[in-house]
């Protein structure tokens, strides 16, 4: 029997990294620049408001609230209150269909769009309502953990069939073995997506079949099934419907946890069910995920750990362990349960979770130390936060009404709302506080790829290395000079500096791995004007995309 362990070790996936130029590029594709960007409206032109009215108006039924995303932000009261009345009605027909995740989207964006009252009250109510059913918001006192006898039995082994492999011509079981925990006395697991992938791979020609395993019971194999999951986030929430668990988790708060506080992990490494290992929180803040941080652990993890409970001194779950570096001792990761509480009303919604982004590019902005808020680095043309006229240089301090203070704050707050949902913001120009409406676009699988697409290499390289070009010779099209470079971006990283000049040699995508590469001749000042070749290559995506 072939099992196979899992165990994410890929954690470096949206990492940057620098590459000799001897790098092959036979494997990737080029990828065409556009030969014109979209420009913000010109709302004084009658033609472009004209064109624009008939495009919202095109836009009602299939995407009501960007239509009156866009009726705003055009500012004509009667177009504002067209498609404010199909959304409306749009969200009374979800309420009737029982689509409430679809009803409460219509009516956040009713809200902030218009500060309708009447949706407010419906938001408030069918929220309220729904949140009730949401597994692991609320705290089950009866099936708590007292020991940690009770909290191993809180645990399961998640056991994935994946039929046979056929290696070296004999055949083996294709098995797949994780961690997870209950949340829910209904039967409701959390573990990671990667553990389940398969089950959920739409490519897949061969049916998986899902089961748990208790640790009382590991002989019995407990039909599952998948509820929802994310990707990026690498979250899971399963389901079992013939077992009710003695034991259930209580979600806790990860913001309590600081670093060299002690923690514990339950799951099942290489096939030993109900381990348990204990160590200390190493650091709060690793960038391993597209979206946030996560915790590093120097507690024990092996393969078969992936999913399963990282628990506090008073058996609450403070994180899920998704990660380590085998080849290492002590290197081992959890995601914050934090975010799992932002992601479960979306992922009992069901199928797969979809992120957002505005189509931005930036970083917290940082005086003496003290954050101040997410300053705009890069905004796509065509974009939603182009749209909106955020530009370089603006800083949100407040979107929904939280306030914000770095980047993380932000994505917090995007991530409780499904795509196509309008928010409000708050943000700094010159010094000045100016409201706006951001609308919350569809996630693209690669940001860096769409970004290199809808913009010239001149501005799209600022979020793709790190850096702003000029052109500098009417002749050879391939020839800049550098304006300025993002502290901490590859290019800084690389030693590039204001008033160098380059030669782009190629660009090009490796879809398999995810990485942009790009080649290029470069003459650096802090290198005595020496002429370098270099190859490059950066990640698809990073938490720096919002």
């Amino acid at each position: 029997m072939n099992i196979r362990i899992f165990k994410k070790i890929s954690f470096f996936s949206f990492a940057a990294c620098a590459l000799a130029l001897s790098i092959s590029f036979f494997s990737c594709k080029s990828f065409s620049q556009p030969t014109e960007i979209q420009k913000p409206l010109d709302y004084t032109d009658r033609d472009v408001i004209e064109n624009e009215i008939k495009n919202i108006r095109e836009l009602q039924q299939k995407e009501s609230t960007k239509a009156l995303f866009r009726a705003c932000l055009l500012g004509d009261n009667s177009i504002i209150q067209e498609c404010a009345a199909v959304v409306k009605n749009q969200a009374q027909t979800a309420l009737e269909e029982n689509d409430y995740p679809l009803a409460l989207r219509l009516y956040k964006s009713l809200v902030s769009a218009i500060k309708d009252e009447e949706a407010a009250k419906l938001f408030e109510q069918y929220s309220s309502d729904y949140n009730k059913n949401i597994p692991g918001l609320t705290v089950d006192e009866e099936k708590l953990p007292k020991t940690i006898s009770d909290c191993i039995n809180a645990t399961v082994t998640v056991w994935v069939d994946q039929g046979y492999k056929v290696e070296n011509g004999n055949g083996y079981a294709d098995i797949v073995i994780g961690s997870g925990f209950f949340i829910d006395r209904r039967g409701y697991i959390i573990t990671n997506h990667h553990v389940i992938a398969e089950v959920v791979n739409p490519k897949r020609k061969t049916t998986c079949k899902l089961f748990v395993k208790l640790p009382s019971d590991m002989e019995k194999k407990i039909p599952a099934k998948v509820v929802g999951y994310d990707s990026v986030m690498d979250l899971a929430l399963l389901k079992v419907d013939s077992y009710e668990p003695d034991f259930v988790f209580a979600l806790g708060s990860s913001s309590e946890l600081e670093v060299g506080d002690k923690i514990s992990a339950i799951g099942t490494p290489i096939g030993l069910e109900g381990t348990l290992t204990s160590g200390i929180i190493s650091s709060t803040s690793r960038s391993l995920i597209t979206m946030g941080n996560v915790f590093q652990i120097d507690a024990a993890v092996n393969a078969g750990n992936s999913g399963g409970p990282l628990i506090d001194s008073n058996r609450k779950v403070q994180a899920i362990v998704f990660a380590g570096m085998l080849q290492y001792q002590g290197l081992n990761f959890a995601i914050p349960v934090e975010y799992l509480k932002l992601e479960l009303p979306l992922l009992y919604r069901g199928e797969e979770l979809k992120h957002n982004w505005l189509g931005g590019f930036g970083h917290t902005k940082k005086i003496r130390n003290n954050n101040e808020g997410l300053e705009i680095q890069y905004v796509m043309p065509g974009g939603s936060a182009s749209y909106t006229g955020l530009a370089i240089g603006d800083v949100i301090i407040r979107a929904d009404d939280t306030p914000i203070s770095s980047l993380d704050d932000f994505h917090n707050v995007c991530m409780k709302y499904d795509y196509g949902t309008i928010i409000t913001c708050t943000y700094l120009r010159d010094g000045q506080e100016k409201e706006a409406l951001l609308y919350l676009e569809k996630r693209p699988e690669a940001p860096a790829k769409e970004i290199y697409a809808s913009d010239f290499v001149d501005d799209a390289f600022i979020p793709i290395l790190g850096m702003k070009m000029l052109r500098s010779s009417t002749i050879n099209k391939k020839s800049y000079r550098i304006e300025y470079v993002l502290e901490g971006s590859i290019a800084d990283q690389n030693g590039f500096s204001e008033n160098d000049n380059l030669e782009l040699i190629d660009v090009s995508f490796d879809d398999k791995n995810k990485i942009l590469y790009v080649a290029l001749s470069i003459e650096r000042r802090k290198k005595g004007l020496l002429n370098f070749q270099l190859g490059l290559g950066t990640s698809y995506d990073s938490p720096n995309y919002f």
